[in-house]
């Protein structure tokens, strides 16, 4: 039996046999899981336990999974690993936009899944163990705390980031004014962990420049330099 120091996952998808296989594997390999068969169970389930890493399948009837990984991305930073139908490259790219960490099309080798559970943990948690408690960087009246990992505006208002939203803002601003192409953001905000999609870096930019910039269509905040990848273009003071 795994102990509740094991990272709680759950497993939301609406197929049984595929909630069943992918449970007993997980709990085979040192996980506590839970399963959900739609959104109305996964709330439930969110409501009532602690989790740490959320499995999310795309399909689903009624509410499917990125309008459920747009709900969860408006009040928590939970992990999300969305599950997709093999070469849906458009569903890829949505469920990046709506704020998925990792993505994973079907058919999969669960050993596969495990290995990005483990990597999006292991990112999380290395996240929150780099910066001392306290530490704040603050930027164009924006206050980044990193030992909190919050970001909040100049009215004091918290504003919700996914994990690797996170990640990656927390790579400019700790790189200010220093020109980093994608494949160096890469590393700061993934540490290669995962074989990354093509257009992950450029989708979470432009979550980014929604999320903070006054005019995305006009950032300059986080500027595009034309063959170099991107600059964060302010001051940062610590």
């Amino acid at each position: 039996m795994n102990d509740t120091s094991s990272p709680h996952i759950l497993v939301v998808d609406d197929d049984r046999e595929i909630r069943d296989l992918l449970s007993r594997f997980l709990v085979k390999h040192g996980l506590r899981v839970s399963a959900a068969r739609d959104g109305v169970d996964m709330m439930r389930t969110l409501d009532g336990a602690a989790i740490d890493l959320v499995v999310l399948d795309l399909m689903m009837p009624g509410e499917d999974g990125l309008s459920l990984c747009r709900r969860l991305r408006a009040k928590s930073m939970l992990p999300v690993i969305m599950l997709t139908a093999m070469g849906e490259d458009t569903d890829r790219i949505v469920g990046l936009e709506m704020g998925a960490d990792d993505y994973l099309a079907k058919p999969f080798n669960p050993r596969e899944l495990l290995a990005r559970i483990k990597a999006v943990l292991r990112r999380a948690q290395a996240a929150a163990a780099a910066a001392p408690v306290g530490t704040l960087l603050r930027f164009c009246g924006w206050t980044l705390d990193a030992g909190a990992r919050s970001l909040t505006n100049a009215a004091g208002e918290e504003v919700i980031l996914s994990t690797g939203e996170w990640e990656l803002l927390h790579a400019f601003v700790t790189h200010p004014r220093r020109v980093l192409s994608r494949d160096q953001l890469l590393d700061l905000a993934r540490g290669r962990a995962a074989v990354p999609f093509d257009r992950s870096i450029d989708i979470q930019v432009m979550r980014l420049r929604r999320k903070i910039e006054a005019d995305p269509a006009d950032p300059q905040l986080i500027k595009t330099v034309r063959g170099g990848g991107y600059v964060f273009a302010v001051e940062v003071s610590g």
